[in-house]
């Protein structure tokens, strides 16, 4: 089975890391994943992934794609969401959105990996919960309870995560929370993102 991915140098590691059975090839720009057909599937783990026109694909695709839907772009039933955050592909179980034919189950078994069907809503389910986890960490920061550091040790001692909000902010990026939170919070206020995290995602641009 040969897979092509468009991926950062973290994301590639994540995801190809302990799949042997696989003859992984890395697209070096976006050109070149778009012009290579003899593979048996696709992963786009970029940040842009959700904005590439996927309509001259067949064979099954993964897109990075937590704030923006299937449904958005109008995608064709060969493609699938997953969450491609940092942290997140080398989960043993992943949740997936769209359509999972034989083809695209068939890629996710080779990789040794679980999935879980899940609406093609924002945020998926774990993404959700994480960002407004960070966010009202960032909501007690600015209000002086407590510092980043001791915040992160006590959700890890107190809920066994194996990250701090703040150490999950770090691995996952300022911009992709503050990314989802803004799109939760067009349809649900308790989305609204701190004014502190949305200062820190700004000076991240």
């Amino acid at each position: 089975m040969k897979i092509l991915v468009f991926a950062d140098d973290l994301s590639w590691n994540e995801l190809v890391t302990g799949n042997h059975d696989i003859e992984w090839i890395r697209a070096e720009n976006i050109d070149s994943f778009a012009n290579k057909d003899e593979v048996d599937g696709y992963f786009n783990l970029s940040e842009n992934a959700f904005a590439v026109d996927y309509s001259q694909f067949k064979k099954p695709v993964f897109i990075n794609s937590v704030s923006g839907t299937l449904k958005d772009i109008a995608a064709a039933g060969n493609i699938s969401r997953i969450n491609g955050w940092h942290g997140f592909i080398k989960r043993n179980a992943w949740e997936v959105a769209g359509k999972i034919n034989d083809a695209s189950a068939a890629i996710v078994k080779a990789m040794n990996k679980e999935y879980v069907q899940v609406p093609d809503e924002p945020g998926f389910i774990s993404a959700r919960i994480i960002a407004m986890i960070i966010n009202e960490a960032y909501f007690a920061k600015a209000e002086n309870v407590s510092t980043e550091q001791e915040i992160d040790i006590a959700m890890k001692l107190g809920t066994n995560y194996p990250h701090g909000p703040f150490e999950w902010a770090a691995i996952i990026g300022i911009k992709n929370i503050y990314s989802l939170l803004k799109t939760l919070s067009k349809t649900d206020n308790r989305y609204k993102p701190s004014r502190l995290l949305e200062e820190e995602a700004m000076k991240d641009q």
